[in-house]
């Protein structure tokens, strides 16, 4: 789906795709049942599926899983959704090397968590 959005007076076209939901895994519900088996999952609000807009890749920092590693909780760079909006023309990370990751498992200040700049 292209969307057309305005700036700087010029209109700019964005494409935009709807896909499953990563920390869900589509389920529509709280993967981790922590308020009750019936919660809804907070990244897609129970619908199963997260519009994300084009160019995409993969998460780096969670490797596509939208869980913050090691945690309950959604992935801080890519906000649950297992991908990042990406420039088309990038680069691994010379700081993380494409992990996402900080040596203290935060995400990378460089690249943001996304792997690439």
């Amino acid at each position: 789906m292209a969307k057309k959005k305005v700036k700087a007076g010029k209109e700019i076209k964005v494409s935009s795709k709807t896909i499953k939901c990563a920390f869900c895994d589509g389920e529509g519900i709280d993967p981790f049942g922590l308020l009750s088996p019936l919660s809804v999952c907070q990244v897609c609000g129970g619908t199963g599926k997260v519009s994300v807009i084009l160019p995409t890749a993969e998460c780096a920092f969670c490797n596509g899983t939208g869980i913050y590693p090691d945690r309950r909780l959604t992935c801080t760079v890519c906000g649950g959704k297992g991908v990042n909006t990406v420039p088309e023309k990038t680069k691994v990370c010379p700081v993380c090397k494409g992990t996402g990751q900080a040596p203290d498992s935060l995400p990378c200040l460089n690249c943001g968590g996304k792997g690439v700049v």
